[in-house]
Formats: structure tokens, C-alpha cells, sequence
């Protein structure tokens, strides 16, 4: 359904950087209500600063969002501000992991679908009640490019939002006769602070969307109750030869791979 993104409640994790932070603030500006979400309270507090003047208003928790006394409090928080009604819920928060799967361990892989897979899966759990009371509810589950089409070196960060892609599918249809929407958003590379937070093999991306324009193009998917949207042209490509030229696609992915890790142990 279409929606005005005006005086609506929203939750969004991640808020304190890149994709969450732009979210939040755009939000906000909008005339919205937004309870940021993020472990680092003293960048939540900046935020809040920065848009005192604004015409929405941003409160925000502190916490970690795979643990379940953080999503105790959250609802704590939403029933005692906003009579446990909420109008959206943006899973943005999340991490990566980039290196052979060989090379990697047990910690690894849990920790990525902790973060990116099981934290937003149980706070859609937890927040479903104040949703189906919220006006025009959606719920928006920031993705990837690479949760349609796989990338070898990223294996684990593939598996967390090929999971999440299922997920989201799969809940959307389960929630259509309540009325209640979800929206897969999926970017591609995006300049932000993301890489800084990759658990190893990672460094900062110069080229992408930013940030803000990540955002913006997610509010619009919000706006227009959208069942998906894939936000660049080149990850709309990489989708579409993934699923009429897998092989080929495939092969051509995996010869580029080669050669890069030729080129890298150089």
C-alpha cells in the first residue's frame, strides 16, 4: 500500500552509522517519530543533537541487538511512548565477513547471522503485536545484491541475507491479509562506514551510492509499499543474469575471482 511518511513511529537498527544513521535522520525530517537502535550510545546521542531542531523527534537505546533483554527494553520503550503502537520497523543493522570460507571459523559465520539474520528475524517476533496496531505498518528488511546472487570470498555474508531474502518473502505473504507490508530492499556497494565494521578482509569503498542515497531510495520503497527494490543498475544486471544465465554468469564470476586472488597473492 501506499503510505505518507509523516508522523509515523518507526523503529531502525543500526542507526548510529551510514545506511541507519541517513534512515533515521531522513526520517526524522520527514516529520517522523524514530527510535534509533545501535551499540554506540555516545553516536546516538549526536544524532539526537543534530536533529533537535528538526520536525520529527528521535529518542533512542543503547544495546545489543541479538541479546533478549535489548529487544525486553525495546518493547518496554514502545509501550510507555508509544502505547505499544508501531507504525514501521527498518532492520538495517549489520555486519560482513570477506575471506575464503577455508580460512574462516565457526565464530565468524555465527556472528555474521547472529547480527544479520536471527537479531532482525526475532525483533520482527518481538515488535509484531505493536505493528499489526500501527497505522499503515511496514516492515523494511535492508538487504543485498548479494542475497539474489552469490560472491565467492563473501560466503558466509551471502548465506546471512540469502537467509534473510527467504525470510522476508516468505513473512510478506504470511502478513498480506493483515495488511501489514514488507519490503526487501537490496544495495549494492555503498560508501559508509559498513567496511570498517567487516569482521576481517575489508576496506573502505570509494565507489557505490551513499549512504543518503541508500536511504532515500529506501524511504521511496516504503512510501510506495514496494515488495522488493534492487537500488542500482548494475545489481539489477547481476540479478537478471543470475537467474536466466546462471552458468555462464557463474563461470564468468569465478574465472574474475581467480585472477584476483593471483593478483592479491602477488
Amino acid at each position: 500500500m501506499r503510505r505518507t511518511l509523516a508522523n509515523k513511529r518507526f523503529v531502525v537498527t543500526g542507526a548510529s552509522s551510514g545506511i541507519g544513521r541517513e534512515l533515521a535522520a531522513q526520517l526524522v525530517a520527514k516529520g517522523n517519530h524514530v527510535l534509533a537502535l545501535a551499540r554506540r550510545e555516545e553516536r546516538l546521542q549526536q544524532l539526537a543533537q543534530q536533529l533537535n531542531d528538526a520536525s520529527g523527534t528521535l529518542a533512542y537505546l543503547s544495546g545489543d541487538l541479538t541479546a533478549s533483554d535489548f529487544h525486553n527494553r525495546i518493547l518496554e520503550w514502545t509501550n510507555q511512548h508509544w502505547q505499544g503502537s508501531v507504525d514501521g520497523l527498518i532492520n538495517n543493522a549489520g555486519i560482513g565477513s570477506i575471506g575464503r570460507f577455508a580460512e574462516s571459523n565457526q565464530t565468524a559465520v555465527r556472528q555474521v547471522m547472529e547480527i544479520n539474520f536471527f537479531a532482525a528475524v526475532e525483533l520482527i517476533r518481538a515488535l509484531l503485536p505493536a505493528l499489526r496496531q500501527g497505522q499503515q505498518p511496514v516492515i523494511c528488511n535492508i538487504g543485498s545484491v548479494l542475497g539474489h546472487a552469490a560472491m565467492p570470498g563473501k560466503s558466509e555474508y551471502c548465506a546471512s541475507k540469502f537467509a534473510l531474502h527467504g525470510f522476508t518473502d516468505a513473512l510478506r505473504m504470511e502478513l498480506q491479509a493483515e495488511q501489514l507490508d514488507v519490503v526487501l530492499v537490496s544495495p549494492s556497494t555503498t560508501r559508509s562506514e559498513f567496511f570498517e565494521s567487516v569482521i576481517h578482509g575489508a576496506h573502505p569503498q570509494t565507489r557505490g551510492m551513499s549512504a543518503a542515497q541508500v536511504a532515500r531510495q529506501s524511504l521511496k520503497a516504503i512510501e510506495r509499499g514496494q515488495r522488493e527494490r534492487i537500488l542500482s543498475s548494475g545489481g539489477r544486471l547481476l540479478v537478471l543474469l543470475d537467474r536466466i544465465v546462471p552458468g555462464l554468469l557463474s563461470r564468468a564470476i569465478t574465472s574474475w575471482y581467480q585472477r584476483q586472488t593471483v593478483k592479491d597473492g602477488e
